[in-house]
């Protein structure tokens, strides 16, 4: 039976040193902050930006909302991001995504300054990532590795398999893998035998948002699975991209879903923003 890994309990030991060093900075006269952009009514992207509204406030930290009406032109959007870019004012920028569809999110991302990109989502940081130079990662990619930190899952020579190549996840996970020395392997929708690739695992991310996609007997008995997907099935039941029930019976370790993934995903997201406001303050 697997050890279940407790993502609540990580992230709030993270949010516990983000205020503490949130509390640093404030004696020295920085305030961290975060500006957020919001385009348009979407339920789920306001929701989302009041959730991390609410955890700034816990943790001392101004949130900003910038929210644009759904009619709003990419040149209004493209203004308002190089504005913040260039306020010595701001810190650190995120973007609420999906935009409305007729805006083009690629061309609003590449104006994010990605010295205050703390979604990691500009192609400059994906860029850095890749050479191994000082960036913001995306942080659910970021969520992984600490949890994989956190457990003490040694990456050295281990063989991690990643399932999804998305550039805001698979892609950015392989090299944080990598730059770990991590042996990697990444799975997408045209992989055959999927199976047979995930059964060599020490350590198997799954983030191809396809519900109960790996069952017990695709895992390597004893390894450590990180489920990052979450899918809602008709029901309205939460699940992941593995199947929990006939994995867990297989892994050494496995995160749930909810519970796993999400919650330090959150987290390492402020994590971003106080290093943004180190570094763009000068006191870093």
């Amino acid at each position: 039976m697997a050890h279940v890994i407790d993502g609540k309990a990580i992230a709030k030991e993270i949010r516990a040193r983000v205020k503490e060093e949130v509390e640093a900075l404030k004696a020295k006269g920085v305030q961290p902050s975060v500006d957020v952009v919001l385009v348009g009514e979407d339920p789920g992207s306001l929701q989302y930006a009041r959730s991390k509204e609410r955890t700034a406030g816990k943790l001392g930290i101004e949130f900003r909302l910038h929210q644009l009406p759904e009619s709003a032109s990419q040149e209004e959007v493209e203004g308002l991001i190089k504005r913040l870019s260039d306020d010595p004012k701001v810190y650190a920028i995120m973007l609420e995504l999906p935009l409305p569809k007729h805006l083009e999110a690629g061309r609003v991302l590449e104006l994010i300054n990605p010295a205050k990109d703390v979604d990691g989502l500009n192609p400059a940081s994906l860029g850095r990532l890749a050479a191994g130079l000082p960036c913001f990662a995306p942080n659910t990619p970021q969520a992984v590795i600490r949890i994989l930190e956190h457990e003490g899952v040694e990456l050295l020579g281990k063989r991690a398999v990643v399932i999804g190549r998305s550039v805001q996840v698979g892609k950015p996970l392989f090299f944080l893998l990598l730059a770990r020395h991590a042996t990697v392997t990444v799975c997408h929708s045209k992989t055959r035998e999927l199976g047979e690739i995930t059964r060599q695992a020490e350590v198997l991310v799954v983030a191809a948002g396809r519900a109960g996609l790996v069952k017990g007997d695709m895992i390597m008995p004893g390894a450590v699975v990180i489920d990052v997907g979450t899918n809602v099935l008709e029901d309205g039941t939460t699940v992941g991209d593995v199947d929990f029930d006939s994995a867990k019976e297989v892994a050494g370790m496995i995160t749930p879903v909810p519970g796993g993934v999400g919650p330090v995903t959150t987290a390492t997201l402020f994590e971003n923003v106080v290093e943004a406001a180190k570094r763009n303050s000068g006191v870093a």
